[in-house]
């Protein structure tokens, strides 16, 4: 068993910004619903607010399962790998909230991230548990590069045709939850 940690130090600090990605996990109530695995690369894209507080931007993508989780139960859990020589495995467990694009403190929080063209929302994730682990079976592997193929993809579309595809692709969990606001389900 790893070690428990009452907030984030600096040496997690440390390994958190040094980290080329990350994963995040949710799951909604339902018992047979899905539950969700998401890599996160580009790592402009999180940030680390204070010792039990962090932020990561989340783009425009092909589903929108961790916005429908976090907004029915909150719950989430963010893990970091190394794939360095010095093998660790860091978890965050917390209680996220969606902080969209029309909510006042979103000036605030996207100076925290670097500029991408399709921002969907920010998590704001307050952690209750910050433990570690060995990772001793975590492959030792090299980065070769971050790809923005993403952003390259958003750029080419135009305000409406994001908008369109966020009402096609966004809208709800392959459970049928709702993500986007001002979408609700019936």
């Amino acid at each position: 068993m790893g070690k428990l940690y009452e907030g984030l130090t600096p040496a997690l600090r440390d390994f958190i910004t040094q980290s080329p990605m990350y994963f995040t996990a949710t799951a909604p109530l339902a018992e047979d619903g899905h539950v969700n695995v998401s890599p996160k690369g580009g790592m402009d894209t999180f940030a680390i607010l204070d010792d039990t507080t962090v932020a990561y931007l989340d783009l425009i993508g092909s589903g929108a399962e961790t916005i429908a989780h976090v907004r029915e139960s909150g719950r989430i859990t963010l893990m970091f790998c190394s794939f360095t020589r010095r093998p660790k495995i860091l978890r965050l467990y917390g209680t996220a909230r969606c902080v969209f694009p029309d909510a006042p403190e979103w000036d605030t929080l996207i100076g925290h991230f670097g500029k991408h063209p399709i921002p969907r929302s920010i998590m704001v994730v307050s952690l209750t548990r910050i433990t570690d682990s060995c990772g001793f079976t975590v492959p030792e592997m090299e980065l070769v590069r971050e790809r923005d193929l993403q952003d390259q993809w958003g750029m080419r579309k135009s305000d409406q045709e994001l908008e369109e595809y966020m009402r096609q692709k966004n809208s709800a969990s392959i459970d049928g939850l709702p993500a986007r606001p001002h979408q609700e389900l019936s």
